[in-house]
């Protein structure tokens, strides 16, 4: 039944506009590539970069393998711990892809919600809605995410992992959702207004029921669209917030805390520990920001 659902995508339209762009089918495997190395860390990673136990501070600093100084066991050398940078990259791809694909679900469940009543409901309610719009987009996004992610930090200086995961992932929603609400707002001011939904009304079927169950539907195009490209996005803003040291715990560092710990070495010739997570985390964001795009003309009807 699954390999019926695949072949059945793949004689699509959109399956067929993915067959027929090599940029598209790149930037999915560059995509699949990284996931792969993120989800099943624990298991080809070749070492356990966390596990104090198994590092050795004679191995630390050193270069890439195939320098006279590198050892074979460390491909892309080792950071200023000992710790091998392959491992490193794998561990805190999980942290940066888990920060940002949460982020993203968070800010589209506020968004998309905030959004449909807004544009169904009308009134002062959408007059309110957008004026809180305005107001978050007259604040540059990083700003009101370091913001948050600093009040979050002074208030809960010990808390744990998980608490620390959960601010930093609200910080980067709050600063996300706008996109969504407009969006659904514009087009939940078209749908209301079409027959399919007076229809609705006039048989009784109650203005949630409507909202959920008909409008919701066929405004998501877009929404999917957004989200792909502001997983990126999200991704890039938690490396920021690492970088700036208000996003994840040290004890669990992502690619933005390898970018802002190997920054340290950067001018005593140590540039391994800073290029490679670098490198990782554009591949990353590119990737993705690619797929959105194909994503998004493969959604329009005008470019068919």
């Amino acid at each position: 039944m699954t390999f019926k659902r695949i072949a059945r995508w793949f004689d699509s339209d959109i399956g067929y506009s993915f067959r027929t762009s090599p940029v598209a089918i790149g930037a999915a495997i560059i995509g699949a590539i990284c996931l792969v190395c993120a989800v099943f860390a624990p298991w080809i990673a070749p070492h356990n970069p966390y596990d104090l136990s198994t590092l050795e501070l004679s191995d630390a600093r050193l270069p890439p393998a195939w320098y006279p100084e590198g050892s074979s066991k460390y491909l892309l050398g080792t950071d200023e711990q000992g710790r091998d940078i392959v491992s490193t990259l794998m561990y805190g791809s999980r942290i940066s892809l888990v920060v940002g694909v949460a982020s993203v679900l968070l800010s589209m469940l506020m968004g998309v919600t905030l959004g449909l009543i807004a544009g169904f409901r009308g009134g002062w309610v959408d007059a309110f809605l957008m004026r809180l719009c305005d107001v978050m987009l007259s604040f540059p996004a990083i700003l009101v995410a370091l913001l948050i992610a600093g009040v979050g930090r002074a208030l809960f200086p010990d808390a744990h992992t998980t608490v620390a995961f959960g601010v930093l992932i609200l910080a980067i929603s709050l600063t996300k959702w706008v996109d969504y609400a407009r969006t659904v707002r514009g087009s939940t001011l078209v749908e209301r207004n079409k027959e399919y939904v007076q229809a609705a009304r006039v048989t009784g079927v109650s203005p949630m029921r409507i909202m959920v169950k008909h409008v919701l539907p066929n405004v998501l195009g877009p929404v999917f669209v957004i989200s792909t490209i502001q997983v990126a996005t999200a991704i890039i803003t938690e490396a920021t917030l690492s970088f700036l040291g208000v996003g994840v715990p040290p004890t669990s560092p992502s690619l933005g805390t390898l970018i802002s710990n190997g920054n340290q070495f950067l001018f005593s010739g140590e540039w391994w520990m800073t290029l490679f997570p670098g490198i990782t985390l554009v591949l990353i964001a590119l990737s993705v920001n690619l797929l959105g795009d194909w994503l998004r003309d493969a959604l329009n009807p005008r470019l068919r």
